[in-house]
């Protein structure tokens, strides 16, 4: 097992629930990015899923483009990531996921951009563009290289589509509560009990559930639908409203230690 399964395996035996945060990979630098990291595992965060900055951010809404556009302008590479995810591997073994756009691993080499991730310490890839019927020969090499392939459900998905889909997972699956863009939304969906119940017909794999999760109340309430809850576009907002600060990683990591707090009070 890798970090990713290490984590749900203990979170399992403990009987607690886990928080998955997600930020924006060179937002607003790197060397952000890399506190960031310590600071989350410090105040309790299970998973961080690190978005690699891309020019054509299709599944996101406006806060995580920003955040890739601000990536990208701080000089954020995929090479350059990897040997910011090395530095956090001497620091901390908080279990790291990236979320990427398969163009990139297309452009430097699928077999390639696995080996030297699997080699920085990454443990999974979420590749949002991927079509699980065009990536046999990507699980292959994922297995291969002990990184868990991360996939998406969504409330649209047919039953016979999630049959397809989620064997073919490792670590957890990651159902996006509301259709559309990544972003902060009001109010939870009502129909999360009954699509993880759906996911949980076809797999024993852990359900955790982003897409739109802002605040601890909210996370508080999807966290007893589902094994994980993930938190985005709130915490990308907080790195924008503070990038500029000195004092950017104790804040950001205080707001997240309360989302942090609200899933692990939830049974």
């Amino acid at each position: 097992m890798n970090r990713i399964e290490q984590r749900f395996a203990k979170l399992k035996a403990e009987g607690r629930k886990g928080f998955v945060a997600y930020i924006g990979a060179g937002d607003p630098h790197l060397e952000a990015t890399h506190q960031l990291a310590v600071a989350f595992d410090q105040v309790g965060v299970d998973v961080l899923e690190l978005g690699v900055p891309f020019t054509d951010p299709l599944a996101d809404g406006l806060v995580n483009q920003l955040a890739a556009q601000r990536g990208l302008q701080s000089g954020t590479t995929p090479a350059k990531l990897l040997e910011t995810v090395a530095a956090i591997r001497r620091e901390s073994q908080i279990p790291l996921l990236l979320y990427v756009y398969f163009n990139l691993l297309h452009r430097i080499g699928v077999e390639r951009f696995i080996q030297e991730a699997a080699r920085a310490g990454v443990d999974g890839l979420l590749v949002l563009d991927l079509p699980p019927e065009e990536s046999e020969n990507y699980e292959k090499l994922m297995a291969a290289a002990g990184v868990c392939p991360i996939y998406l459900v969504a409330p649209t998905t047919p039953e016979d589509r999630i049959a397809f889909i989620v064997p073919r997972g490792r670590g957890f699956i990651y159902y996006i509560s509301r259709a559309g863009v990544t972003g902060m939304q009001t109010k939870v969906p009502a129909n999360i009990d009954e699509m993880t119940a759906r996911i949980r017909r076809h797999t024993s794999l852990p359900v955790a559930i982003g897409f739109g999760v802002s605040n601890p109340e909210q996370a508080r309430l999807v966290a007893a639908s589902a094994e994980a809850v993930v938190v985005g576009s709130a915490i990308v907002d907080q790195i924008a409203r503070f990038g500029k600060d000195a004092d950017l990683v104790p804040k950001v990591a205080a707001f997240v230690g309360t989302l942090v707090d609200a899933v692990k009070q939830t049974k």
